[in-house]
């Protein structure tokens, strides 16, 4: 809080005397006699002036200051002859003026007299006074000390005090304070009647409040020390302050003062000044008074303003101490004030035009520009351009590289960076900066660098369901496609062919530099089974497979080293139509009856076989009856049957007949 200068509110304001008068005890005596406190001469002589002083002391009982005489003794005189009725005669002397002393003490306790005393030391529980009676006046220690803790007296300086009462342990407790406020309560009661403010020094923190020194030492409540609360009283000891007297209360001797009522008056009297100036867009001068994480309290003279964060800067703040600190003065401006409330929001910003309404013209798309990072996020930094614009550098425009894991990696807040302009929209305050494109991108040689189908060497980076990734170089990494491990095997993880971190070759398939892709092949690195089964083999050949696993709708057949046939349940059976069980592990010939070199499939059947048998048959049966009939010519009516038989088509009773007679010929 901005410090202020409440006197100036209050030029009747006194400061009270607080000083009682010190002077410096004359000597009225010569060198040969001096006035002294000491206990009475009970020396017996009756030529000494012991008579005298008891005469006196007769005459004057409440005389609190003793005369004495120096007598001289010499040591090596004979002891001096006394009586009974002498020493009886010194006695009752000193009763007499034991008995004034306190009687005069008792009389200056009572009254609360004000007496004056001489400072003879000071140690380190009381000061001590000479008062003028037998026994010395001591005043406690903290009522001779200033705020700072040094002594405000010397020794032989004469103050003035009040006696309290005589202490057990000899001499008189004495209050240097009561003395004081004696001298000012006149005053003090005044300016409490006619709400006079006062000067007074804070001098120490008490339990609830302040004790402050406004001539007598005062209490001055926490709750009264400003108009807002207070935590930390400690600061404002050692400082002077304007108070006012609320509270009296004579006989305890307890003075109540405030300052919370001068500052509230004073506020008031500002906020009466400020209220009739006041309207929306008017220009202000004032001082912080506080700071929050939304904005700062303004004060405007006896009334306090908002300025949100929002309304500090065109750019973005993460907390208004980037912008003011508690006490700086600033000018703002009102931009909304409701009489009824008296609550008044401002800004500051708006006292500088808005650096978006031309930032397209300022920052052209592809301009280099400079910035300060302000702080980086998992998807990017902010750079700061200028005070109120700043532009986004998204992770992806950070480097070419795919393997950066965080933003922070590469900036950190405060770096000075260099950036291009992607693209500006001021409608939403939004500029796009990027950091890569200042570096040469490694995607666009790398069609010269890997062209396709040569082959590459790298290492297995990560692993993933759908395929392996290979680095290749620094930022860059190709992807190996599950499909592309092996020409033979059905590989359902890349795990089961590669492993992380092994060093391995590929084919180039593919490159894309503009999606940023690279297509790499491990199996094509091994001559295509494939290729080679239906470069050898046309449909009709009859080749020998054995089942490797078979499903409902039929069973899957190895033909060769890496390729897979499959016959269906129709196509598995024998040649009198029998379904043949085709079980994991059995051997059978297979006819090759469907070939898709696209597709890499190839379609088997045990039923093509037998049927193939079988249409041999025919044709031998049928090459056999053509050489019977060109050897019976000569016959008649023989020759007209088997001519007309052999005319039509051959039957299933024909061929059956012909093999009966083809297996009893064998027999024979």
């Amino acid at each position: 809080m901005a410090d202020i200068d409440h006197n100036s509110f209050h030029p009747e304001s006194i400061a009270l005397n607080t000083t009682l008068e010190t002077t410096t005890p004359e000597v009225t005596q010569d060198a040969a006699t001096i006035e002294t406190s000491a206990s009475p001469d009970l020396s017996l002589n009756p030529s000494t002036p012991a008579a005298e002083n008891a005469t006196a002391s007769e005459q004057n009982t409440v005389q609190p200051a003793v005369e004495k005489s120096h007598v001289a003794v010499d040591v090596a005189a004979p002891e001096p002859e006394y009586d009974a009725e002498d020493f009886a005669k010194a006695l009752e002397s000193f009763d007499r003026e034991q008995a004034a002393e306190k009687d005069a003490a008792q009389a200056l306790t009572a009254e609360e007299a004000v007496i004056t005393g001489t400072v003879v030391k000071i140690t380190d529980k009381h000061a001590v006074i000479d008062i003028g009676l037998k026994s010395e006046g001591l005043i406690p220690l903290d009522q001779v000390l200033d705020h700072t803790g040094a002594p405000k007296f010397n020794v032989g300086d004469v103050i003035e005090v009040v006696v309290e009462r005589e202490e057990k342990e000899g001499g008189y407790l004495v209050s240097y304070e009561k003395a004081l406020r004696h001298k000012v309560w006149d005053k003090l009661e005044e300016a409490a009647n006619t709400k006079t403010p006062v000067k007074g020094m804070v001098v120490s923190r008490v339990k609830g409040g302040l004790t402050v020194d406004i001539g007598i030492k005062a209490f001055l409540p926490g709750s009264q020390v400003e108009v807002r609360p207070v935590r930390n009283l400690d600061g404002y000891i050692g400082t002077e302050i304007e108070v006012r007297v609320i509270k009296l209360n004579k006989k305890r001797g307890n003075v109540v003062i405030s300052r919370k009522e001068i500052l509230e008056e004073e506020q008031n009297e500002k906020k009466t000044i400020t209220l009739s100036t006041l309207e929306e867009g008017s220009v202000f001068t004032g001082v912080v008074k506080n700071l929050t994480d939304y904005g700062a309290f303004v004060d405007m003279g006896g009334l306090d303003g908002l300025l949100h964060i929002t309304d500090m800067s065109w750019g973005r703040l993460t907390h208004p101490r980037d912008l003011v600190n508690v006490g700086d003065e600033i000018q703002v401006k009102v931009l909304k004030f409701d009489k009824e409330k008296q609550r008044v929001s401002l800004g500051f910003k708006q006292l500088s035009p808005d650096p978006w309404l031309d930032a397209t013209e300022r920052y052209p798309v592809g301009a280099h520009v400079k910035g300060r990072v302000l702080s980086v996020t998992d998807y990017g930094s902010f750079v700061e351009l200028e005070q109120g614009i700043e532009g986004l550098v998204h992770v992806s425009e950070m480097t070419w590289s795919k393997r950066m894991k965080h933003p922070s990696k590469l900036v950190k807040p405060g770096d000075e960076v260099e950036t291009i302009i992607l693209s500006v929209n001021p409608t939403d305050r939004r500029i796009s900066l990027g950091m890569k494109q200042l570096q040469d991108n490694p995607w666009e040689q790398l069609e010269e660098k890997y062209p396709i189908g040569a082959v590459i060497e790298g290492r297995v980076r990560n692993l993933t369901d759908f395929g392996a990734f290979i680095e290749i170089e620094d930022g860059i990494d190709g992807l190996v496609h599950v499909s592309n491990l092996s020409w033979t095997k059905r590989i359902k993880h890349p795990s089961e062919v590669l492993k992380k971190g092994e060093k391995v070759k590929a084919v180039v398939l593919g490159v894309e530099p503009e999606n940023r892709r690279l297509s790499l092949g491990v199996k094509q690195l091994q001559p295509d089974v494939w290729e080679t089964f239906f470069a050898q083999h046309r449909v009709g050949d009859v080749i020998k497979g054995k089942t490797l696993r078979t499903a409902q709708f039929g069973a899957f057949v190895e033909i060769a080293e890496g390729v897979e046939g499959l016959c269906h349940v129709s196509e598995a059976v024998d040649d009198t139509g029998k379904q043949i069980t085709l079980e994991v592990g059995d051997e059978h010939e297979f006819k090759i009856v469907k070939m898709n070199q696209e597709e890499k499939k190839v379609g088997l059947s045990i039923k093509a076989i037998g049927e193939e048998a079988t249409r041999a048959e025919v044709e031998s049966y049928k090459e056999s009856n053509n050489k019977g009939k060109g050897g019976n010519k000569g016959q008649g009516s023989n020759s007209g049957y088997s001519s007309s038989a052999n005319a039509g088509s051959t039957t299933l009773g024909d061929l059956l007949k012909w093999k009966q007679s083809e297996n009893e010929s064998d027999d024979e």
